[in-house]
């Protein structure tokens, strides 16, 4: 009874899962004139054709019909194969698949239709004092000093203001010489100009000269007056020291003006000018928003951090801005479009290496169908991103679904965002495996840590820690030494540091964690690749899988431990996932796979 229990609850389930798979996935691929080849046509070849579903390519049949798995017409295995690389590869979805899929869609606008675009670009920075009004108080005369008025560091002071009294033996000697040429004035008028402008050359103020000529009374202390405006940063004298003529006495600084130096990254450097305005904030006053022109953009990057400073000038009104505030700025950069240059939204956009794809819905179809596109992007203007190539004004893309739709295309062995039109018969890997010195496979190794540390922030959802461990990755693969490698195998390593570069790229400048796991994947496509080219295989290191990732096309990432712990769902789905092996094992299977012959079961267990 129990077993017969067992067999109804099976019948029913299989029955609901065949509905529930025509609803989610009536697609079918099609050629560039999207129409499905009739049976007879297909007949008609003295070949026996063989029947596949476009959505479950392990279905092999003789005839045609409908899919035991989804309930979709099946169709020829040439079509469900790929077409060639200049055709048009388009996928139809039932009216249900597509609002199941949640696909929406939007105009791409014509980047002229502005004169400008703008590009908010973030900074963050620091306040300084501006090196320009720095200045040293120094003594015009030699003595011993007697008294000061300023007393300690961070106190203002005025031009004329009086800073200390000195006593000079000299000054003593030189008012007595200015009082005997006095005397000898009628015999010898040069020698009183010549005693003035010994006191004048100590800067003794005129009235002071005039002073002793009309008492005749020699003065003992003279007092230093400032020079100009300032706030003391240090004092260098106390009462009693004895001082040189121009020793310094005091170190000041006039804040009036202040620098803001901003920390810009190297793909920014681009779109940032001289005499651009910036925005910025400080935590000291988070409701005020201040305002200053860039003035020098630094001519050397800096190696460690791979920014170049940015220096503005600002008005310090009421003394607000102090040195070694923090601030956050942002630059809207007027970008200039060329060409024919389109706007598409960034949600349109997928990645995968070099390569950026779209989905454009084909208008003027009985059927809703979307074509797969190559698109070559240009700036990113905030929601939006500048494209030269592949997309025309009034198209529509996909902004929401297109992963349900490039995962029906996967399926099919079409291009796609990770397939770029491989036949099954064709997938291979090149093989550089003892072909490289061990001191480029050395540098290779050190990519590890800050991936591993990506991996770690998308496990625990922490889309900072992850955009940190990218600009780690970045740095990293800036190290390895591309001259190491030479021929095939130069070539290859240049294309996949491009893709690892591209993808890491976004991971770091990116603030949304489905952004940063998006290119994670891809991050980790390439690396497991390069370490399996190159013949590398850590012992501590597995490649584990999620079949569930990106709307259950799958994805692939390096692991130090069998534990699973996914980064591509993070808490929502901590476990999902299956070891796969280490990197070398990674590349056999996957050659298996490819191969006419290998066998559609699975190798390894899958957990939830």
């Amino acid at each position: 009874m129990k077993d017969k229990k067992q067999l109804i609850f099976i019948v029913i389930a299989a029955l609901v899962g065949l509905a529930s798979g025509y609803f989610l996935f009536g697609t079918s691929m099609t050629s560039d004139h999207g129409a499905k080849p009739t049976t007879e046509a297909s007949q008609g070849g003295d070949e026996e054709t063989i029947w596949t579903c476009s959505m479950h390519p392990q279905i092999r049949q003789p005839e045609p019909g409908k899919c035991p798995i989804c309930g979709m017409d099946l169709i020829p295995l040439d079509e469900a194969g790929a077409s060639g690389e200049n055709s048009t590869i388009r996928l139809q979805m039932t009216p249900e698949a597509v609002k199941l899929a949640q696909v929406q869609t939007q105009k791409v606008q014509p980047a002229r239709t502005t004169s400008m675009v703008s590009k908010t670009i973030w900074l963050n920075g620091k306040i300084a004092a501006d090196e320009r009004r720095t200045a040293s108080q120094t003594a015009h005369v030699p003595g011993r000093i007697e008294r000061l008025y300023v007393t300690f560091t961070g106190e203002h002071v005025r031009k004329g203001q009086k800073l200390a009294d000195i006593y000079s033996p000299e000054l003593i000697t030189a008012q007595r010489e200015l009082l005997e040429a006095k005397d000898l004035q009628a015999l010898n008028p040069n020698l009183l100009e010549a005693a003035r402008n010994k006191l004048r050359y100590w800067k003794i103020p005129e009235s002071d000269i005039e002073a002793i000529l009309s008492s005749g009374q020699i003065k003992e202390v003279f007092t230093v007056l400032a020079d100009a405006n300032g706030i003391v940063t240090q004092r260098r004298v106390a009462v009693g020291d004895y001082v040189k003529q121009g020793e310094v006495l005091f170190d000041m600084v006039n804040l009036d003006k202040v620098w803001v130096l901003f920390d810009a990254y190297e793909e920014d450097l681009a779109s940032i000018r001289l005499g651009d305005r910036v925005r910025f904030t400080t935590p000291v006053f988070p409701d005020r928003t201040f305002e200053a022109t860039i003035t020098f953009i630094d001519p050397v990057i800096d190696g460690q951090k791979r920014t170049a400073s940015l220096r503005a000038e600002v008005a310090n009104i009421g003394g607000l801005l102090k040195p070694e505030m923090l601030v956050k700025g942002k630059i809207e950069a007027r970008l200039t479009p060329r060409g024919v240059e389109v706007l598409v939204p960034r949600t349109a956009v997928m990645w995968t290496g070099p390569r950026s794809v779209v989905y454009v819905k084909v208008p003027d179809m009985a059927v809703p169908t979307f074509e797969y596109r190559e698109i070559l992007l240009g700036e990113r203007v905030g929601d939006y991103y500048l494209v030269s190539s592949g997309l025309s004004p009034g198209e529509e893309v996909v902004v929401n679904g297109n992963f349900a739709i490039d995962a029906a295309a996967q399926l099919n062995n079409s291009w796609s965002m990770m397939n770029k039109l491989v036949s099954a018969t064709e997938v291979s890997f090149p093989d550089y495996a003892g072909q490289v010195p061990e001191a480029f496979l050395t540098q290779l190794r050190v990519l590890l840590p800050p991936y591993f540390q990506i991996k770690d922030a998308l496990v625990n959802d922490n889309n900072a820690d992850a955009a940190l461990a990218g600009k780690a990755f970045l740095e990293a693969l800036s190290q390895v030494d591309m001259g190491l490698v030479e021929g095939d195998a130069h070539n290859y390593w240049m294309k996949q540091m491009d893709a690892l570069k591209a993808h890491a790229q976004q991971i770091a400048q990116s603030t949304d964690i489905e952004v940063q796991r998006q290119n994670f994947g891809g991050l980790s496509e390439m690396l497991i690749e390069t370490m399996a080219v190159f013949g590398l295989s850590p012992s501590d290191v597995v490649v584990q899988h999620c079949p569930m990732a990106f709307d259950n096309t799958g994805a692939d990432w390096l692991s130090q431990e069998e534990q699973v712990r996914n980064p591509y769902f993070g808490a929502q789905m901590l476990t999902c996932g299956s070891v796969e092996g280490n990197i070398q094992q990674w590349k056999l299977k996957k050659l298996s796979e490819a191969a006419p012959t290998a066998s559609a079961a699975p190798t390894g267990g899958h957990q939830h």
